[in-house]
Parts: C-alpha cells; structure tokens; sequence
C-alpha cells in the first residue's frame, strides 16, 4: 500500500523535472536584449547618473550658459552714433547711452491736434423757424375770422382760397378741410394748444441726421452741446425729425380726445416741426481753445538703451528731435559713460536675472528637469542655439549686400527664428514653460537688435500664438499650421506697425513676407528635429502616441496574429483606460496607447493564456502552480523586451512593468495550496518547485500515524512571493487606471449575466481588494478619482457588453 503512493509522487518529481527543463530552454531561446545589455554598460550607466545628477555639474552648466548668452547676445552687437539731419536714411541704429527727458514740440502739437479733434462741436438753437410758422398760422388765423358769418355755399371757396394763400407762404402742406378747424368757434384754443408743443419741441432742439450742419453726424452724436441763451453750454440730447413728430402727435392725440379732429391737427402743426440746430463755429472754436490751453507741453522720457534711429531707415522730424534732445543731454552731462566692463557686467547681471527666473519657473512647474542636469543641458542647448541663429541674422547686416541695399537690411529682424525654442518646448515639455521661454527668447532678441520694443511684443505675440496652436497636437502637420498662423500673426503686426510708422508699402509688403516664410521655416525645422529630440529628452509627444494607435504597428500586428484573444482583451481596455482618464483629467491618448500595448508579453507564449486558448486545451492542467505562475509572471519581462527593442516611448514600458502592481496570482495560488492540502502521505520530500516551506518530520510530510492516534493537520507555509507579480506598483494615474481596467475587464467576462448591479459589485470589489492589498499606495490617485473612474468603468462596460434581441428560429 506504501509502494503505489511512492511511486505516484517519483512520477511527479520527474515530470516537473522535465517542465522545468522545457521552460528552461523556452527562455534560454527568447531573446533578452535588455540582460546582455545590462553588465558591460554597468559601470558607465552609474558614472552617467553620477553626472546627471551632481550639483557640480549643474553650476558648471550654467555658468557656461551665462558665458554663452553674454557672447552670443552682446559680444559684437555695438551702438554708435552718427550725425544725422531730417530725412537722411541712417545706416546704423542710435540708441540713447544715458537716461534723459525732454518738451517735445512735435509731440505736444501732436497731442493738442488730437485733443482738438476730441472737442465736442458746439450748436445753438435757431428761434427763426418757429417764429416764421406762428407768424403764418397767427396770418392764417384773422384771415379766417369771416368764416361764420359767410354763405354756406361761398365756405368752401373761402378755405380753399386761404389755404392756398398759406401753404405759398412757406413748405406747408395744409388742406382746406384741415384749416377748417383754425375757422370754428374753438381756433383759439386749438392755437394755442399746437403752438405750445411746437414751442416745448423747439426748446429741446431739432436736428436732420442727414443735413446737421456741422462736421459729424448725428447718428453718432448721443449727446449734443448746445448754447443756452445765458451763454452757457448744456450737455444734452436732442431729438431727430421723426421723434418731434412723434412726440407731437403723441401729445396733440392726449390733449384731443376726438382721433379726426387730433389728426388734422397734427396735419396742421407738423409743417412747424423743423430742424433749428446750427452749428456755431465761434463756441466751438472757443471750446477747442480752452482744451488745447490747459494741455501741458509732453515731456517723452528715454531709458537707458532705448533705440532713438533705426538702421536703414528714414529719419522722420520726431526722431531727429529726439536725437537733439540725446545730444544735448550728452553735452550737460559731468559723469563719464560707462565703459565695456561696466556695461559687460550690467549684461551679464540680465542675463542671470533671466535665467534665475527660468530656474525658480522650472522649479515650481517641471521639478524633476531641474534635477536632471541632461535634461537642463538640453534645454540650454536648445536656448542656445536658437539665441546663435537670431545672432547669425544680426551678423548678415555687416555684409556688403546688405550695407548697400537698406530694403533688404530691413528685413532681417523679421527672419530671426525664435519660434523654434517654444515650438520644442510646448511640445516636449508643456505650454506653461514654452510661454516662458519665448518671452527670454523675445526679450533677448530684442535686446540684440538694439532693444527694439516692438520686435519684442510681436515675435512674442507670435510664438504665443504658434504655443496655443501645439497644445494637445496629435499630427505632425499642425505643427505647420502652427507655424503658418504665427506667421500670418507677425505679418499683420508688420502691417500695423507699418501703417504706423508711414512706411512705403512695398517695404511692408516685404517684411510681412519675410516674417511669414520664417515662421514656416521654424516649423518645418520643428518637424523635421522633433523625434531626434524626444530621444534625447525622453519625452513623448502627443503625435508619437497617436501614431502608436495605427493598428498595423508590428507590435499590434503580431499581437492579432499570435494572441488574438489579448489584443481583443487590450482593445477593451484601452476604451476603458482611455474614457477613465478622459473623466478625471488624465491623459486619454497616453492611457489608450499604454493599454493597447501593457500585454505584448503574451504573444511570446499566447497558449498558456486563457483568451488565446481555443481549442480548450489547457498546458497550466498538467503543469505545477508555481511553474504556471512563472510563466504568466515571465508576460511582463518579455513584454518590456519587445517594447524595448520596438523602441517604445518609456511611459508605456512603465505601464508594462506596472500594470500588476505586485499582486497575486490568486488562481494558481489557491491550486498549490489545494494540491499541498490534498497531497498523498508519504515521507519522501516534495520537489521544491512548489515552494512549499514546512517544518522537518513525517508529520510535515503527511507520514501515517500509529494506529489511534489522533489525526494531524500540520499548517504548511505557501511564501506567496512566488506566487505574486515582481511590480512595480502603479505610480502614475494612467498606469493606475490600466491596473483597474485589466482586472475588472476579465472580472466582467466572468459574469454569466451582465447587469449594472452586478458589474457595480465586481468593480468594487476589485478596487477595495487592490486597496487593501496597497497596490494603489504609489499611484497619485484621490479617492474622488477612484469614484469617477468607478462610474466611467461601469458605464463603459454596460455599453460594451450589452445584450441582444433573441430572434425566434424561422419556421419550416
């Protein structure tokens, strides 16, 4: 009875011998890139991080970027100053060597023109209209005093005798049977009540929008100023034609309850509704006068540096002012200029007050490049260079060509490429620095050319634009649309300004086009240095991880050919890792990319996976628990080869590495324990691949007990180390999101009905189970992110795996 059990554990002992000798060789066979790279390059990787992270090398870096700021952008770039006179073409920039004020003339004429231009006009109102209309309709009335006491059959020639008379006398346009009501027994009161609107009507003033009279119209002047008779000036509105009418018609109709009579009425009285409004020259001058008079003379200061002519340009009469007035101030001035080293050492104090700046944004927004000191030997790098191509467009204006023709001179501070600098930063880094370092770059290129103020805000208007144009970009193309909308941003600034400045518009022609083609230039500069970039940053754009969704990737590809059951398991995680962080402000595409990707490891041995298996064979029913949880365990390590030798971007090797934490494989676990419990009494040791770690003994063993002793059930230990994952844990919030959708994805397939409530228990039962088990301890994850991303799970699912219609079979 002894013999069978013995032999039946040899039989195992030898087979897991042989398994173990497979898997041995199935690995000796994989490539594994990654180890042989590992041992000779040890030493220079921790020689490399040594460097990359002493504070020595940092203070080197940037003294040699200040040294290398100081010569790209002040060694060489010099202002001098030469006599000039009204519109000579000057064939250098002067600036101002010291600070100085000064009354400018042109200015103050400048300023009392437009203050005059400011002034109001004045109007007063013309009493004759009125006048002459009572005078009329006062004629009109005695002329019809005989009315009553005439022949019935002579009235009608009467009125219409005098109502002829009437309407000769002025633009009247009265009718018998209007003026019928001026011969009854109540004219008098029907005068006096018409002439008393008239008169309030005319009192507020009348004015004809298309004929005013002055020099602006009335449909843009809401409030008139108007001459009272005291000789005062009131602000006031006043009323157009249609609105007296109306306001007399309106009161007539109030003051007469009977509608015909009020009618003609108002037929009778709107010939006096006419404009009385005049504009008065002598008020208006005299306003105008009093304005100007109380203007103070403009006093212009000039900083330090300021650019009074620049290269190749006409001298207007107000810079030649201004150089007078520079001049004079050099001549009343006792204190010697600053010589070279002084002015060397001011450079040099900008120059560290900007990057001081850069370093406290970098510190508060990117920590971890300020610890980094490739990552800041980049960012030099890049400042550098873009600083020596602006300086190299500086230098292009000492050639003979140049010298000779000014147009052509004038066209190169609008081909200095600052535009690159921000594009790689927005897109390697993100908007918040790019802004930052367009304006150092804005602001040292300005200062390069002279200290240009409007080359400043226009070159930084234009990166800003090109900045908001890259945001969140997905294609490499919009980098040129970027590019192309910075450019037409900076050409429409040149008009602008030219406009301003009076420049001839084939200059500003020109300058627009040389400021748009370099902005194209910069972009397609962008894209063609952009993925040499990346691998030097490590960083990963949003275009490389759109083109990592192409599902004819090698990686995807092989996926679909090999495990097809994965990549289907992977495209339902990515919706769900990619609506996820879409609901609590993660990076979607990031999630997406990484969850297509996290189980590439399986196309190494796809069979000794459930989704893969479908002939329903099972290897892992033959084989020992702890062998299967080392091949499911082997998935990770494999997948971080391949994606290593795809040269994937680092986040989504991260999420290969962490995507199971350090959980456990809780299915092979229960079998060992189950095989451990029901394993046959014997005393020969079990093999150690189960990993079972027990106390020395037959009791340990299972060995049989004398007869009536009682039973015993020794607790054998099963270390779940070799049963648990090799992690990392999750420690980013897309990675932490793809540890929950992978669970719950194959939790959910387990279902045999899917409903809400149902996938609301699993979803929060794997959540609570990953929580206590600490999975989630290194993620950044709140427990406010858990819940919507509890909800955007539950939601995604309930629409994926909905269910259909049954249709009834068809009928015979």
């Amino acid at each position: 009875m002894v013999i069978g059990p013995f032999l039946t554990l040899r039989s195992l002992t030898q087979f897991i011998a042989r398994l173990r000798a497979a898997y041995a060789a199935t690995t000796a066979a994989t490539p594994a890139p990654s180890r042989r790279r590992k041992a000779p390059g040890a030493s220079g990787r921790g020689f490399g991080a040594t460097l990359d992270r002493s504070r020595l090398v940092a203070i080197a870096l940037f003294v040699a970027t200040v040294a290398a700021i100081v010569l790209v952008s002040f060694v060489g770039v010099t202002n001098r100053s030469l006599p000039v006179l009204p519109n000579q073409v000057s064939s250098v920039r002067i600036v101002a060597a010291i600070p100085f004020s000064y009354e400018s003339k042109m200015r103050t004429d400048a300023a009392r023109a437009r203050l005059a231009e400011r002034v109001p006009p004045v109007f007063r109102i013309d009493p004759e209209p009125l006048r002459r209309f009572e005078l009329h309709l006062t004629e009109l009335s005695a002329a019809l005093a005989p009315y009553s006491q005439l022949d019935p059959a002579l009235r009608a020639s009467f009125l219409a005798e005098n109502t002829a008379l009437y309407n000769a006398r002025g633009p009247y346009r009265a009718s018998p049977e209007d003026i019928a009501l001026l011969a009854g027994r109540d004219a008098p009161r029907v005068l006096d009540l018409g002439i008393g609107i008239l008169r309030a009507i005319h009192g507020q003033g009348i004015t004809n929008p298309s004929d005013l009279g002055g020099p602006r119209s009335a449909d843009r002047i809401k409030l008139f100023q108007v001459l009272r008779p005291d000789g005062g000036i009131a602000t006031r509105p006043v009323d157009t034609l249609e609105d007296a009418l109306t306001y007399l018609r309106v009161n007539l109709a109030a003051e007469e309850p009977e509608r015909a009579r009020a009618a003609a009425m108002f037929r009778i009285f709107r010939d006096g509704v006419v404009p009385n409004l005049i504009f008065d020259d002598e008020a208006t001058l005299a306003r105008r006068t009093e304005a100007v008079g109380e203007l103070r003379p403009v006093r212009v200061s000039v900083e330090r540096g300021q650019s009074i002519i620049e290269p190749d340009t006409r001298v207007t009469p107000e810079q030649f002012e201004m150089l007078e007035a520079h001049r004079r101030a050099l001549a009343r001035t006792a204190q010697p200029l600053e010589d070279e080293t002084t002015r060397l050492g001011g450079r040099i104090l900008l120059v560290l007050a900007m990057l001081a700046a850069s370093l406290i944004y970098i510190r508060l927004e990117d920590p971890e490049t300020l610890q980094s000191n490739s990552r800041l030997a980049l960012l030099a790098l890049v400042t550098l260079a873009n600083l020596a191509l602006v300086r190299s467009t500086y230098s292009l204006g000492s050639l003979e060509f140049f010298l000779e023709n000014s147009s052509a001179a004038s066209l190169l501070p609008y081909i200095s490429p600052v535009l690159i600098a921000p594009l790689f930063v927005a897109l390697l880094i993100n908007a918040g620095s790019a802004i930052f370092m367009a304006l150092f770059l804005s602001i040292f290129t300005s200062v390069i050319w002279g200290g240009r103020l409007d080359l400043l805000v226009l070159e930084f208007l234009a990166a800003l634009v090109a900045i908001q144009g890259v945001n969140q970009t997905r294609k490499r193309n919009r980098i040129l649309r970027a590019s192309l909308h910075a450019g037409v941003t900076l050409a429409a600034g040149v008009v602008l300004l030219g406009f301003a400045e009076r420049l001839p518009p084939l200059a500003v022609l020109k300058q627009m086009f040389a400021g748009l083609g370099a902005a194209l230039a910069c972009g397609v500069l962008v894209v063609g240095l952009l993925p040499f970039l990346e691998n030097l940053f490590k960083r990963t754009t949003d275009i490389t991880l759109l083109e990592l969704t192409d599902y004819n990737h090698p990686l995807l590809r092989l996926m679909q050919l090999e495990a097809p059951g994965t990549y289907h398991h992977s495209l339902v995680v990515a919706q769900l890792a990619e609506n996820a962080a879409a609901a609590i402000g993660a990076n979607p595409l990031l999630a997406r990319v990484c969850a297509l990707y996290h189980d590439i490891g399986k196309s190494t041995k796809p069979h000794y996976f459930a989704e893969n298996q479908m002939s329903g064979e099972n290897p892992h029913d033959d084989a020992n628990p702890s062998l299967s949880a080392l091949i499911l365990k082997a998935h990770v390590k494999d997948g971080v080869d391949l994606a290593v030798r795809h040269k994937l971007p680092r986040p989504v090797i991260d999420v290969i590495q962490q995507h199971h934490g350090t959980t456990l494989i809780r299915y092979f676990y229960q079998r060992a324990l189950q095989a451990l419990r029901q394993k046959p009494s014997d005393s020969s040791p079990l093999p150690p691949l189960l990993g079972i770690s027990s106390a020395p003994g037959p009791a340990a063993l299972g060995a049989t007990l004398p007869a009536g002793a009682p039973p015993r059930n020794p607790q054998p230990q099963l270390p779940e180390q070799t049963y648990r994952y090799d992690g990392p844990r999750p420690r980013f919030k897309e990675s932490a999101i793809i540890h929950l959708a992978d669970g719950i994805e194959a939790a959910a397939r387990c279902l045999p009905k899917v409903t809400p409530q149902h996938l609301d228990e699993v979803i929060d039962q794997i959540v609570r189970d990953r929580l206590s088990d600490g999975q989630l301890d290194e993620s950044p994850l709140t427990f406010a992110e858990l819940n919507k991303i509890k909800i955007s799970f539950r939601h995604t699912l309930v629409t994926m795996l909905h269910g259909r219609v049954a249709y009834p079979a068809a009928k015979n």
